[in-house]
């Protein structure tokens, strides 16, 4: 998930606009990632304003891969709404017909956009600061959330890596995209300073930041599932290939 701060000037016009990954909105969100399964005619979202003495606007959009804004083959219902102090609210994503266009035998990726809309100031020089969340949104195509995939053991123990010299090349098998956000030499180790979070999409393979001499024989990786949280997967390598093992306690 990313925050992103927006900031205007009231007697100058100022636009800024960066990633800011410990800033707390006013308007939140009820999750981390957003999964629409092909199934369904729609998912519904909870957001809260986290302000207990003003209003604030809410408005929420879909863009795609490459970051354009789009109204299908996803759009959201409403598109801005008023939420009063402390209030709470739901966002509606809605598919549309155009949904079918989309691969069915693999997993297609958006971004849920929520950005607040701070109350005008009545005071001069007043510096306003809002905050715009957003958060992958998956399409699942129905063949892939019915059982017995949506019940199995999770997709990403399907993971290997590829030792390639002194790198780890990790290999994604499965229909379904794949965000690693952690790395160590062992389980609950420390962060390599040089990794760099990983999303792997369908089918695909990239490697990673950090080799085999600051991972060691046994890496581990953690990734994010469905739910946002953190397991984490410990690989055993024979010869230069590594397959996954989950960790107890981290499923």
């Amino acid at each position: 998930m990313k925050i992103k701060f927006i900031s205007s000037l009231a007697l100058l016009s100022l636009a800024t606009l960066f990633t800011a990954q410990h800033a707390t909105a006013a308007v939140s969100l009820d999750r981390t990632r957003v999964v629409f399964n092909g199934q369904d005619k729609s998912v519904s979202l909870s957001i809260s304003n986290q302000n207990e003495q003003l209003p604030y606007l809410a408005q929420a959009w879909i863009e795609n891969e490459r970051d354009e804004k789009i109204s299908s083959p996803l759009v959201v219902v409403p598109p801005i709404q008023r939420l009063e102090p402390g209030g709470k609210s739901q966002v509606k994503i809605q598919g549309l017909p155009e949904l079918a266009q989309l691969p069915q035998d693999r997993e297609s990726i958006f971004y849920f956009n929520l950005r607040e809309v701070p109350p005008r100031s009545d005071k001069a020089n007043t510096l306003q600061i809002a905050l715009q969340t957003r958060v992958k949104l998956f399409y699942r195509p129905a063949a892939l959330s019915k059982p017995p995939i949506a019940s199995s053991t999770p997709w990403q123990e399907r993971l290997t890596l590829t030792r390639q010299g002194d790198n780890y090349v990790v290999n994604n098998p499965t229909p379904f995209y794949i965000t690693l956000i952690d790395a160590s030499d062992r389980v609950n180790g420390k962060t390599p300073d040089a990794f760099e979070p990983l999303m792997l999409a369908p089918q695909s393979q990239a490697p990673l930041s950090v080799g085999v001499k600051v991972l060691g024989e046994k890496p581990v990786l953690t990734y994010v599932n469905d739910y946002g949280g953190r397991p984490q997967l410990e690989f055993h390598c024979a010869g230069a290939e590594c397959t996954a093992k989950p960790v107890e306690g981290r499923r």
